[in-house]
């Protein structure tokens, strides 16, 4: 197959911007949208208030939601607890768990060193607060031994956070066996989930975590709506609120419930349990022509993660001899990431690809291509030309 076209030219159809940032967001499902406008201007009932078939509405949009939520990771709804995102999730497991807690008895917790920043400066916070943070090294491809946890985890612990998936590689960890580990010595597991659910099976019975946290626009719901999933309910574990209020969200997010967000949530999910299986074998096919494609026009790319065990749509690429910025100037068509949407415009490199053994100059070599559902094959082969293109005028300049 030619890939470059006819003449070595692009088709004209694939002549427009490609987006291939998908796990820094994602774009609303149209389905979510039109489920959640009535909620915007007919359905505007406080769902707190159930004196009134206004409110009696917006609650049910709400149970409903939750439902759907939590079908998708398989638990109860009344284990959902509503937020502003996975940032929030994460904060209000670690923090709000440790702020309760005995620490004369448990005062370790234990994270890995790829983890998201909405983990790491939690923990820091905790560090300064007396607590004994564990830091879990990574091998190349980025993945936790089991004998480190093992290692790490005494009854000294009081919880390990580990990711289900990297946002930048794409490795994939073995939560349910780090669970099994953590509660043999009695501590707590919390997952941020956020890049995994949606993309791969995520199942809170069978990994046996505690707390989970996800993120509706890393699932083509809308921004600033996440959950966090407390087994047993938001009251079966000691969590302090991060702030107080009304009560809402069992006690652990007080605010008036964003309705219309938290019903998008509910059918992104809802959408993504039904087409998850296909998809996430779709996009793994499209992801490896990318890689191959790739492989064969630029001598020395190398493929940064578990190639085995990662999200079917994540690929970490190192170029050879050009820096990334340079190279994204060089694609105004192609929308690409240099690591975690969070820190990006940051001067440090990635704190992931460091940790996976990559040194500066490879680290701001590298890019994400993170692929979604409104790729297609020919996109591929457009972004391939395009990035081909450029990283042959970077390097000749």
């Amino acid at each position: 197959m030619n890939w470059l076209g006819k003449n070595n030219r692009v088709p004209e159809m694939a002549m427009k911007p490609i987006y291939l940032d998908y796990n820094a967001t994602t774009p609303c499902d149209p389905r979510v949208i039109e489920r959640m406008l009535p909620f915007f201007a007919d359905v505007y009932g406080n769902p707190a208030n159930g004196l009134h078939r206004q409110g009696r509405s917006a609650a049910q949009a709400v149970d409903e939601a939750r439902e759907q939520v939590a079908a998708l990771i398989n638990a109860r709804p009344g284990e959902i607890v509503f937020s502003s995102g996975a940032t929030e999730s994460n904060n209000l497991a670690i923090l709000g768990l440790a702020r309760m807690s005995d620490r004369t008895k448990r005062n370790g917790i234990v994270i890995c060193a790829i983890e998201h920043k909405a983990v790491l400066l939690p923990c820091k916070r905790l560090k300064d607060e007396g607590f004994e943070i564990t830091v879990l090294p990574v091998d190349r491809l980025g993945r936790i031994t089991l004998d480190a946890v093992r290692e790490a985890v005494t009854e000294r612990t009081l919880l390990i956070s580990i990711q289900a998936a990297n946002n930048e590689i794409g490795t994939v960890q073995p939560i349910k066996a780090i669970a099994e580990i953590a509660h043999e010595q009695g501590a707590m597991v919390h997952c941020d989930a956020a890049q995994a659910v949606g993309k791969i099976p995520v199942d809170v019975v069978d990994w046996d975590v505690d707390m989970l946290s996800m993120s509706a626009h890393k699932l083509y719901g809308p921004k600033g709506v996440g959950a966090l999933f407390v087994r047993g309910g938001g009251r079966s574990i000691p969590i302090e609120p991060l702030y107080y209020g009304g009560g809402q969200e069992q006690g652990l997010r007080p605010g008036t419930t964003n309705v219309p967000a938290v019903v998008g949530f509910g059918e992104a999910c809802q959408i993504s349990g039904e087409v998850m299986p296909h998809e996430a074998v779709e996009l793994a096919q499209l992801r490896d022509l990318l890689e191959m494609q790739l492989l064969a026009a630029i001598p020395g790319l190398a493929i940064n993660g578990d190639q085995l065990n990662r999200l079917p749509n994540t690929s970490s690429l190192t170029f050879p001899d050009v820096d990334s910025d340079a190279l994204l100037l060089n694609l105004p068509e192609v929308m690409l990431g240099t690591g975690s949407a969070c820190t990006s415009g940051a001067v440090e490199s990635s704190h992931v690809l460091q940790a996976i053994g990559l040194n500066r100059t490879q680290a701001q070599s590298t890019i994400r291509a993170s692929l979604g559902r409104r790729v297609e094959a020919n996109d591929v082969e457009f972004a391939v030309a395009r990035i081909v293109s450029a990283w042959s005028r970077v390097l000749a300049a």
